[in-house]
Parts: structure tokens; C-alpha cells; sequence
């Protein structure tokens, strides 16, 4: 008999994430890192091994500024720009290719940088879900882990970091395939992280933080086929349905409806990419009882019939 999982663990069950190590960047100041947007379906990472950098506002505000042992995630998979913060010009970066990665390095004689740069791979419907719930910019603070909550999950980060430091350090054997192992469970043990803050970034991580309606959430998750209401879900956190329904759209931004929709169209998206299954049966084991009103549903939500979804997710595989 398996464990059973916890929303996290469903989460990355549902939507599964691969990470990859690109880069890492040593660089002395005055530098500059201009990154273009990321395919579709790639979200960006950043980890600061030491050293500063502020990542600039397209919109003209105040820079993010980074310190050791932060870790920036950029879910929209945006263009950016980091930088040392002085203004002056950047000295031009130069690259070397090592057995297991890509370095990076400059003439700059100012203060110093180590970073890691990578991305997060998922398909694009994977993508959509995580992208709709998540801060468009995370910042995991693990430097300033012991002042709060998540010490555990701090002290983990650290030794994550500190592994992937050494694995891209040098040539060993087998030294790719951990740094993108390793990138994947960055992904997963930053939102633990980030969730167990007590300033969860509002979204899916400051309502997985809100332990008064963690019922509802792994109820969502787990039985997701369930003919689930406002009222039922709101008996199983112990409240009102109007106090339920507040405090939901409080911390996700979005209704509770909304959400689990989006958890049946991800899951059916799967189904329809993974299996021979009728689209009537898996209309009927993601809560729908007409499956009419599913092809409605799901046309709406992924743009196009299951269908031809189907087929088009079949083709993508062949030529994979």
C-alpha cells in the first residue's frame, strides 16, 4: 500500500517539473546579465551562492536586491535583467564549457558574484497551472531562514545549494545528470520553503500556509472526481460557507471553484496524452456527469477540443 501524498507531493504528481542547470556565473563588478524570455513552459531560477544582485523592474520601481543564499524564481519565464547594482558599464562576459556545465566569467575587478542559473521544464498545460498560482517573481530567502519559520526547510535549501556548488565545481562522473536531479528538487523543497514562511507570497503557497484550509486543498488534490460544493468543502475546514469562500479567495486570488477546475482540467489533460482511456470516462473521473458539459469545459480551458488535444499531444510524443 502506498503513503498517502501530501498537496505538495500531488501537486508535482499532477504537474510534473524537470529542472535543468545552465549556467553559473563568477563575475567581478561592474557586470550585467540581459536574459532573454524562456520558451513556453520554462520557468527561470537564480541561486546565489555569494555575492549580491538586483534584479531590475521593467517598470521602472526600485530593484530587487539578492543576497547570498536567495533564490529567485521567475514563473512567467519572463525576459529579465540582473546586475551588480553600481551602474557603471559591464565588463563583457566571457564562457567556458566545462564536462558538466557552462561557465561564465568576466574581467571585473569589483565585488564578487557566484550564481547558478537554470530553468524548470514542464509541458505547457503543467505551465498554465502553476503559472496561474503562483507570484510571477519568488524569492526564497534562505539566509534569513533561522529568524523564521521554515528552519528545516532552510537548513535544507543550504545543503541543496552547497551540492549543487560542488557537483558544478567539478567534473564528476555522472555530474550532469545530478545537477539536473538536483534542479528538480530545487523546485519542490523552494515551495516548501516558501509556504512555510510566515509572508507566504499570496497564491497556492499562502493557501497550502493557511493550515485552516489544508482540508480543502488535499481534498481538491487527492478527489478531485468528487461532486465537491462550496458547502462541503467548507464542512471539512470546520467553518461557514461564506467564511470559507472569504478566506479562500483571500489567499489564492482565485475562488475555490476556479481551482479545482483547473486541477480536473490537468489531470484530464494527462489522461488524454497518457492513455487510451474514452473521453467519457475520464470526464466521469474528473467530476463531470455529462460529457458534453466536459468537452465545454475543456475547450474552454485548453482552447481546443479533447480531441484534438489528443492528437496533437500524440504527434508531439512521435516526434520527440
Amino acid at each position: 500500500m502506498s503513503p498517502p501524498l501530501d498537496w505538495l507531493s500531488r501537486l508535482l504528481e499532477v504537474t510534473p517539473v524537470r529542472g535543468q542547470l545552465d549556467l553559473r556565473c563568477q563575475y567581478g563588478a561592474p557586470w550585467r546579465i540581459d536574459q532573454g524570455a524562456f520558451a513556453d513552459g520554462e520557468m527561470a531560477y537564480h541561486i546565489v551562492l555569494s555575492g549580491s544582485a538586483s534584479l531590475l523592474d521593467p517598470h521602472g520601481g526600485r530593484p530587487e536586491v539578492l543576497e547570498a543564499g536567495d533564490i529567485l524564481l521567475l514563473a512567467q519565464g519572463e525576459a529579465h535583467t540582473l546586475h551588480d547594482g553600481s551602474g557603471a558599464r559591464a565588463k563583457p562576459a566571457k564562457h567556458r564549457v566545462a564536462a558538466n556545465l557552462v561557465f561564465s566569467h568576466n574581467a571585473g575587478k569589483g565585488d564578487r558574484l557566484d550564481m547558478l542559473c537554470g530553468r524548470f521544464v514542464l509541458s505547457p498545460p503543467h505551465a498554465r497551472l502553476l503559472r496561474r498560482y503562483l507570484p510571477a517573481h519568488l524569492i526564497a530567502r534562505t539566509g534569513v531562514a533561522a529568524s523564521t519559520t521554515g528552519q528545516e526547510s532552510g537548513a535544507a535549501l543550504h545543503s541543496l545549494m552547497a551540492l549543487m556548488q560542488a557537483e558544478s565545481g567539478a567534473d564528476f562522473l555522472g555530474g550532469r545528470a545530478m545537477l539536473d536531479a538536483l534542479s528538480t528538487a530545487l523546485f519542490a523543497l523552494t515551495l516548501r520553503f516558501a509556504s512555510e514562511s510566515r509572508e507566504a507570497p499570496a497564491g497556492l503557497l499562502a493557501l497550502a500556509g493557511y493550515p485552516r484550509l489544508a482540508p480543502a486543498l488535499d481534498a481538491m488534490f487527492h478527489h478531485p472526481g468528487h461532486p465537491w460544493t462550496l458547502p462541503l468543502l467548507a464542512e471539512k475546514c470546520n467553518m461557514s460557507r461564506a467564511t470559507f469562500v472569504r478566506l479562500f479567495h483571500e489567499k489564492l486570488g482565485m475562488s475555490a471553484s476556479d481551482f479545482l477546475t483547473d486541477i480536473r482540467m490537468t489531470l484530464s489533460a494527462n489522461e488524454l496524452r497518457t492513455t487510451t482511456a474514452s473521453t467519457g470516462a475520464i470526464a466521469e473521473a474528473v467530476g463531470y456527469q455529462s460529457e458534453a458539459a466536459f468537452q465545454r469545459a475543456f475547450k474552454l480551458h485548453m482552447g481546443m477540443t479533447p480531441a484534438r488535444w489528443r492528437k496533437q499531444a500524440g504527434l508531439e510524443q512521435s516526434l520527440a
